[in-house]
């Protein structure tokens, strides 16, 4: 069995039974997921991907701010796929796929995006820098691709730092200390980067933006 069904399949036995109360329980720690919605400047008509969509939470947020955009989610897990179409109910066109290579022709009838986002996903994606490439070549001239996941916790009690990534780890979640600079080092002479860091570098956030001529 190859790494990405052996991934989608850890994926399933993760989250078939988490999906049912996984909504409730992530609010009260993946912060900075409502900032990056509440950042996102969607025209009408625009086209919206998110990678990693999960239970679909964050789609159906970005659904009552701009009830016109066009919306799309995939997701290497069949269970979380469940939830997420039960959740928005043919609001967004709705696919499995892995993160790091798809084809969004073959699974929208869309060549590229307006906005692409990832949200609290890269921390459980093994080949996360991948995944930004990948969805950088499906980026329409023009468009942003906006990230927030875990950040260093560089300014909080080493306790807690301990704490949080020992009980992460129990649900193959593993923040990525180098978001930031793997984020700067892709806007270099291609892209605007916009990126700070939440909450005690609890999180990281940040927004790159493709010039239009590209």
């Amino acid at each position: 069995m190859s790494e990405v069904a052996d991934h989608g399949r850890l994926m399933d036995d993760v989250y078939r039974y988490q999906r049912l109360f996984y909504d409730i329980s992530r609010k009260y720690y993946l912060l900075g997921r409502d900032h990056l919605i509440a950042n996102m400047q969607v025209q009408p008509g625009d086209r919206v991907l998110e990678v990693a969509c999960g239970t679909g939470r964050n789609l159906a947020a970005i659904r009552k701010r701009h009830p016109r955009a066009l919306l799309f989610g995939l997701d290497i897990s069949d269970q979380m796929l469940i939830s997420a179409r039960r959740k928005l109910d043919g609001a967004a066109r709705l696919a499995q796929a892995d993160a790091c290579s798809f084809d969004p022709e073959a699974l929208f009838g869309e060549a590229q995006f307006d906005h692409i986002v990832f949200s609290y996903s890269l921390s459980m994606i093994p080949d996360w820098q991948g995944a930004l490439d990948e969805a950088m070549r499906h980026l329409a001239p023009g468009g942003t691709l906006h990230v927030v996941d875990f950040g260093d916790q560089g300014r909080l009690p080493d306790w807690f730092k301990r704490g949080l990534r020992g009980w992460l780890a129990r649900f193959h979640v593993t923040p990525r200390d180098t978001l930031g600079a793997a984020l700067q080092e892709m806007s270099e002479g291609t892209a605007a980067l916009s990126a700070c860091s939440l909450y005690r570098g609890y999180a990281v956030y940040g927004r790159l933006t493709r010039p239009s001529g590209r």
